[in-house]
């Protein structure tokens, strides 16, 4: 079994990817200039190019997103992106369509996308059969259903640990392009399940009213980590290539730490790459972006996995209101606030509403105007901690990888030998005279300072060794030169060492695919995708939804959360309540829920809309 542990984490772009890197990511993720999973995520060819080289400093890889379903006129584009991006140096590419795999494809690691649907060991089996070396599984998985699809595969598995959850398994959600137009399987997800709705059971009776009711919590797999080690994941995922800078810096520093402290704690593992990080602020993943946390059915199913108030970002708790003032409230509780923070509140409407903080006085908070529905008791929260964001706009890590130096002399000077953590090393030399020092031990003393010196570089020291036959006399200009082209020749070496991880072979004859006949959720959207799944033995293929040819109602969503469950009508857990279909109405829109309690799932039930728009959703 591998023992390298990953931690990757998401690049809205070049900085966000290099921030990530700095931060502790053996792996970043990043959307080429098309084709990947978020379409407001894209990037040229020439910053993965320049992320790829500073990661590769670390021997951190990356993971270029071309996952979305393609269409016949899209292929040809796909594959000079592949080509471009390999050139580029990326270390691998994340598939959803398989129609890729048809093509001439550069020597890249394939990686299967959590939009492949990956919930069984037949499933997980075929792809690394069909040359994936990494796959990504289902959120929704269990601890006893990780370990059983592990024993089935040699291929790594990368499992989601944090962040936005998707109602829906991944790559089987089609109501975005069945009621707005855009498919989430193109990278054009409209957040429907972020909206409000009512729920109506099967006698026309409320359940609940304008709730967000498909709108999950987010994942924090924090207190897991060792678990889903020993189950066999081994590439831990971060969910955010559209959030800020603060949350990639905050969230991967965090999980960072926890890593570090299982590979300290266990020698059998280690990390992914290279260096140690240190942070100049302390990590809290609840001070960024987040819908409060649930870790969904890693322990198997929970009852408070949802987030039906709000789909947006409430903050921290940090008390409630004492009193109100025409330009100020005061504030009952034990946090310290600051100028610029901002503060959330529930509403009337159970909405949730906000205010920024002009001055803070203690506990006494002065604002522009007090809403006129902030009434004394309300309960706040902190959405934005000012000075905790001031840390992050900052440089607030640093990444360093350890190498032993050793000064020793030559024939007609002196030579400098530098070796890392990883096994590299590099010599340089200087010819100079030889002058005995006056003061030995002061001499020894500064020129090993002189050595370790190694600040503005990638290298901390954690030795300095003088083979030295007599203390020498060196002046420190020279020392610092040496210690300049030793440093030069280590990165130059470090380049020429770094190998992209290879591209695995796919099984010959094919392997056959664990189905015979694909439906419209097996997301086949081009003649390259059909020849694929007909060269693997699948007879009756349906094409995709985005297709647009299913025409009566049909599952939108496949999902685990289940609103009978959450409003304690589970027919598993009460007798005698009737499996009748309850329906979701938001406006005019009705769409029925129907369970598949055997499979413990909910169906979202409803039909192709042409021509129509809705609202959209809130920001992930």
């Amino acid at each position: 079994m591998n023992d390298r542990l990953e931690l990757l984490a998401p690049a809205k772009n070049l900085a966000f990817g290099m921030a990530a890197v700095d931060h502790g990511a053996d792996a970043v993720y990043i959307g080429g200039p098309a084709f990947g999973a978020r379409a407001a995520a894209g990037n040229a060819v020439a910053d993965i190019e320049t992320l790829a080289a500073y990661a590769h400093r670390y021997r951190a890889r990356v993971l270029v997103a071309l996952n979305t379903l393609l269409r016949d006129e899209e292929l040809e584009a796909a594959r000079r992106i592949a080509w471009q991006v390999y050139e580029a140096g990326a270390d691998a590419l994340i598939v959803q369509d398989m129609g890729l795999l048809e093509l001439d494809l550069p020597p890249l690691q394939l990686h299967a996308s959590t939009q492949t649907d990956n919930r069984t060991p037949e499933k997980v089996r075929f792809l690394e059969q069909a040359g994936f070396s990494q796959i990504v599984l289902a959120r929704e998985l269990s601890l006893v259903e990780i370990r059983a699809i592990a024993a089935q595969t040699v291929a790594t598995l990368e499992f989601f640990v944090h962040g936005a959850l998707c109602v829906s398994y991944s790559g089987q959600c089609t109501i975005s392009h069945a009621l707005a137009g855009r498919s989430a399987n193109r990278g054009e997800c409209a957040q429907l399940c972020r909206l409000p709705y009512t729920l109506a059971d099967g006698a026309g009776r409320i359940v609940a009213q304008d709730k967000h009711l498909l709108s999950l919590k987010d994942n924090d797999q924090g207190a897991n980590l060792r678990a889903l080690i020993e189950a066999g994941i081994r590439s831990f995922k971060i969910e955010g290539r559209l959030k800020d800078l603060s949350y990639v810096k905050n969230v991967t520093a965090h999980y960072r730490r926890l890593l570090d402290a299982i590979v300290a704690a266990s020698p059998q593992y280690r990390a992914a790459s290279s260096g140690r990080c240190t942070f100049l602020f302390a990590p809290q993943p609840e001070k960024t972006f987040n819908r409060g946390a649930t870790d969904y059915f890693v322990n198997h199913r929970q009852a408070d996995i949802a987030a039906f108030d709000t789909p947006k970002f409430a903050g921290e708790p940090v008390g409630t209101v004492k009193a109100v003032g025409p330009n100020w409230i005061e504030v009952a509780g034990d946090a310290a606030f600051h100028n610029g923070d901002g503060l959330s509140y529930l509403d009337d409407h159970q909405e949730l509403a906000g205010l920024r903080v002009n001055r803070a006085e203690g506990r006494r908070l002065f604002v522009t105007a007090v809403p006129a529905n902030l009434a004394a008791g309300t309960r706040l929260y902190r959405n934005r901690d000012q000075e905790y964001e001031r840390l992050l706009e900052k440089k607030s890590a640093q990444r360093r990888i350890g190498v032993h130096l050793s000064l020793a002399e030559t024939a007609d000077g002196f030579a400098l030998r530098m070796n890392d953590e990883d096994g590299i090393a590099a010599t340089a030399e200087t010819a100079c005279a030889k002058e005995a020092a006056q003061n030995p031990e002061r001499a020894l003393a500064t020129l090993r300072d002189n050595l370790g010196k190694l600040g503005n570089t990638i290298y901390a020291a954690l030795a300095v060794e003088q083979e030295l036959a007599q203390p020498w006399f060196i002046p420190a200009s020279l020392i610092n030169a040496l210690r300049r082209d030793a440093v030069a020749r280590l990165d130059a070496a470090r380049t020429a060492a770094y190998r992209r991880p290879p591209r695995a072979a796919a099984a010959e004859p094919p392997a056959p695919y664990p189905q015979d006949e694909l439906s419209y959720l097996g997301n086949v959207l081009n003649r390259k995708a059909r020849a694929f799944y007909e060269r693997h033995g699948v007879r009756l293929i349906a094409d995709a939804f985005e297709a647009n040819r299913e025409t009566g109602e049909v599952s939108l969503m496949i999902t685990k959360h289940c609103l009978r469950y959450s409003f304690d009508l589970c027919p598993k857990q009460h007798k005698g309540i009737r499996p009748e279909p309850m329906t979701l109405m938001q406006g005019n829109e009705k769409l029925t829920l129907r369970f598949d309690c055997k499979r413990c799932e909910m169906h979202v039930v409803g039909k192709l809309r042409k021509g129509r728009k809705v609202k959209l959703a809130v920001q992930s």
